[in-house]
């Protein structure tokens, strides 16, 4: 399988056995209709890790908070460039186990915790729609530290699944975040300390999997006992976006403290990768500013004149419209006469640099991408802008 391949629930689950089989290592990469990516990391058969979706940050923030809640993470020292990898959090656990601060039998309670989920979250996208599946062979993570058995795993998942569905819930994902809506009808229903749970936890801000295990419950025991009150329209199932990590980078910065202050500044990818668009997003997102990806480079001028971002990350190499034809076309505008207009490229030719200033680029950054480079660079550029924006509500993402 040297492409994508699309699949249906029993095709994917024969794939996932065919691997444990033939010994399989690299990666597997599984996107879904909903544009959800999901990768597992394979060592001879076996799932030596698993990472995606759309609340990475979130998951793993539980799963720590459930399993080591000592770990302070604010006295971790952690490197920008390590959160801007594909296997950022399976990294992040090796640190610890490095450091001593946890024991092999809780990185394996993490693996384990971790695969079981994104299973879940697959299988229950799977049964509504195809996914799409293809093999990494040059992915292999080093000296894997766990070893977790696709059988065991699928056979608690399926009984989880089968149990989820009998309840009526195949349609509620469990990253969904309860969120009371009829306060006062509420109240007059349940006594006084269980009203005052639902207020604390169903506030919009926790999924189902945080409150369960806030509670020390299981998932589905939780979302049952909510179910008649959903129905009644008294608590909304609402989308949440990830939780990122609070860590501090080798600078002394947190993830979650922004480098530049909150502001309604936003800033533009033009890029056709998903991948990239990603990284960015996880990048700018956490220092305050708006993000915005348009992967369509042929409906990318049009975007950026309504939305007109305080700088933009233009990718070279694209389908239809290249980066530099759209980066000519962007200063014919008086709009984009003094924004910054930042070349992404996987080439550091002085011919494409060369190029670049010509048709009027500002700056240049070469691929892969790094967040002390994209740092550097709204620092640069967007400090000015800052100084003299008002601090606004929280920054959003939008998907184009």
């Amino acid at each position: 399988m040297n492409h994508p391949e699309q699949m249906g629930v029993k095709n994917l689950l024969l794939e996932f056995q065919n691997f444990h089989q033939t010994q399989y290592s690299g990666a597997l990469d599984i996107t879904t209709s909903h544009r959800h990516k999901f990768r597992f990391y394979y060592h001879q058969g076996s799932i030596v890790w698993a990472t995606g979706g759309n609340h990475p940050h979130r998951r793993l923030r539980r799963h720590m908070a459930q399993h080591f809640p000592q770990i302070d993470l604010q006295n971790l020292q952690w490197r920008w460039q390590n959160l801007s990898i594909n296997n950022w959090d399976y990294q992040l656990l090796k640190a610890l186990h490095q450091k001593q601060k946890i024991q092999l039998s809780q990185v394996n309670l993490i693996v384990e915790s971790t695969i079981a989920e994104i299973l879940f979250d697959i299988i229950q996208q799977a049964h509504s729609t195809h996914v799409f599946c293809e093999r990494r062979l040059e992915v292999i993570l080093d000296s894997p530290m766990s070893f977790s058995s696709i059988e065991i795993s699928l056979q608690q998942v399926r009984q989880l699944w089968q149990n989820w569905s009998q309840a009526g819930l195949s349609r509620v994902s469990p990253n969904l975040a309860p969120c009371v809506n009829q306060p006062e009808q509420l109240q007059q229903q349940v006594n006084q300390s269980v009203y005052n749970n639902f207020i604390t936890l169903m506030n919009g801000k926790y999924t189902l999997r945080d409150i369960a295990v806030k509670m020390k419950q299981g998932v589905l025991p939780i979302t049952n006992y909510l179910i008649p009150y959903i129905k009644k329209g008294q608590i909304q199932l609402r989308e949440v976006t990830d939780w990122h990590l609070n860590i501090n980078t080798a600078t002394g910065t947190s993830v979650d403290t922004p480098l530049i202050k909150q502001t309604n500044l936003l800033v533009a990818c033009v890029d056709d990768s998903p991948q990239v668009g990603r990284i960015l997003g996880e990048m700018i997102i956490p220092n305050g500013l708006k993000f915005i990806h348009i992967q369509d480079s042929t409906k990318a001028l049009e975007i950026l004149i309504e939305r007109k971002p305080n700088l933009i990350f233009l990718d070279l190499m694209m389908p239809c419209t290249n980066g530099y034809e759209l980066c000519a076309q962007l200063r014919r505008i008086s709009l984009f006469n003094q924004t910054p207009i930042i070349i992404l490229t996987g080439s550091d030719g002085i011919f494409d640099r060369t190029r670049a200033k010509v048709v009027g680029s500002t700056d240049f950054i070469t691929k892969p991408i790094v967040a002390d480079k994209v740092m550097g660079i709204l620092r640069k550029y967007l400090s000015v802008q800052s100084s003299v924006n008002k601090i606004l509500e929280q920054p959003a993402t939008v998907q184009v």
